[in-house]
């Protein structure tokens, strides 16, 4: 068996930490069997080396590997791509093609990105790790294929099985052994090891002297999050081998090149602050519409109370304190939320107000004065249809011109006519 220095060293692979040795370690012994590997891990921390390992270990070496980014390919074509189809299967299907399964047939298919699957592709997937069997699409013909599968994904796949985007039976048919590759935020002594590394690749690739931090530049450079892992620590260091004039880099200097510096937080805490800032807000709102369905109950129950009494500065006196609080009292208004005596005893307030919540369809606020000629005992029923009746009466039926009489729409007024069968 192959040591994991040997074979880190074969494929590239560098950095001392115990985790990643343990990875290569599992891929090593599993290579010389076949069953299914699922290689997991954050976006960027080369899962794509271990199934080379995998491959290459392997009895299946000769064969053919194959890798396939599943999140690259439409779904609407992914199943022709793995499986193959017959002339005429779909439009454009203009001949008979063989899908990677039938083309890698006694070699390995790597199956990068596996977790963005569609559930029917996931069904026919599951159907090969079984039997190994499949379909083209627009065939009825069942193919056997000896593939050997090695998948990788950096999504969670418990939380995609339980919002059901993955099917359970088939993640538990790829993992039966499960290897985790660690971020590079967890392997802070590769930091430099890997850096140096790609500032050595790029030196020779652009023919200029190799760059060399200082050491509170390597300080910072292991303090940072890695978010992106070695392929941004790769990016970083080919943007400094080209851009920088001075060949030693100092802490300052690399500040420039790493993003989001001020804050050193994984951007999983950024996505939760968004979700609480959204909260906030909303409960802000809340309590917005609750005080102002409290406002217009008082203002309402203060209506009232001028409508059915007579004395309005006696309203005035009892309810001094709804009122400085509806109209926010101060010194500058103070002298403005005062009452007018009636100029006679048969002057009368009407207030048509149908609504007690806010509404996207109601909009109509009204509230008008009118001096009308009738008995005191008149119900609040009466003097509204009474005045509704002499609106159109003076103006023959014209609706639109009663309502702007009236002080409200014509919408409202004509629900009105509707309600008192006018």
């Amino acid at each position: 068996m192959e040591s994991v220095q040997a074979t880190k060293q074969r494929f590239g692979i560098i950095g001392n930490d115990p985790k990643l040795n343990r990875s290569v370690e599992k891929a090593i012994q599993v290579a010389p069997t076949d069953i299914s590997v699922l290689v997991t891990g954050e976006s960027g921390v080369g899962k794509e080396s271990i199934p080379k390992i995998i491959h290459s270990l392997s009895h299946r070496k000769h064969g053919k590997y194959i890798a396939v980014n599943c999140g690259a390919i439409p779904e609407g074509t992914i199943d022709s791509e793995l499986f193959g189809h017959e002339k005429g299967a779909f439009t454009g299907a203009t001949q008979t093609r063989s899908g990677y399964f039938e083309v890698a047939d006694g070699g390995t298919i790597f199956l990068d990105e596996v977790g963005e699957l569609p559930l029917t592709t996931q069904v026919r997937l599951l159907r090969v790790l079984e039997n190994g069997e499949f379909i083209k699409v627009g065939s009825s013909k069942v193919q056997k294929t000896d593939v050997r599968i090695v998948a990788a994904t950096n999504v969670n796949m418990f939380e995609a099985i339980k919002k059901e985007k993955f099917r359970e039976d088939l993640y538990y048919r790829l993992s039966t052994v499960e290897i985790l590759l660690p971020p590079l935020r967890d392997r802070k002594g590769d930091i430099h090891l890997l850096f140096r590394k790609f500032a050595s690749d790029f030196a020779s690739k652009y023919k200029m002297p190799t760059i060399r931090l200082t050491d509170d530049a390597t300080a910072l450079l292991e303090k940072y999050h890695w978010s992106g892992n070695i392929r941004q620590l790769r990016n970083i260091a080919e943007q400094i081998s080209v851009l920088e004039q001075h060949r030693e880099i100092t802490a300052a200097a690399l500040h420039g090149y790493l993003p989001n510096m001020g804050s050193n937080l994984p951007a999983i805490i950024s996505s939760d602050k968004k979700d609480s800032d959204f909260s906030n807000e909303r409960e802000i709102l809340y309590k917005v519409l609750f005080d102002m369905k409290a406002d217009l109950n008082d203002l309402k129950k203060l209506t009232m109370e001028l409508m059915q009494s007579g004395n309005t500065q006696q309203v005035q006196k009892d309810n001094e304190g709804l009122i400085r609080k509806i109209y926010h009292d101060d010194k500058e208004n103070e002298e403005e939320v005062r009452f007018e005596e009636p100029v006679t005893s048969t002057t009368e307030v009407l207030q048509i107000s149908q609504q007690n919540e806010i509404s996207q369809k109601e909009d109509d606020k009204y509230f008008f004065a009118e001096e009308i000629e009738e008995e005191e005992t008149l119900s609040l029923h009466d003097k509204e249809l009474e005045l509704i009746k002499k609106s159109l009466d003076r103006h023959r039926g014209k609706r639109k011109a009663a309502a702007e009489e009236l002080g409200i729409s014509e919408r409202t007024l004509y629900r009105k006519i509707k309600q008192y069968d006018l």
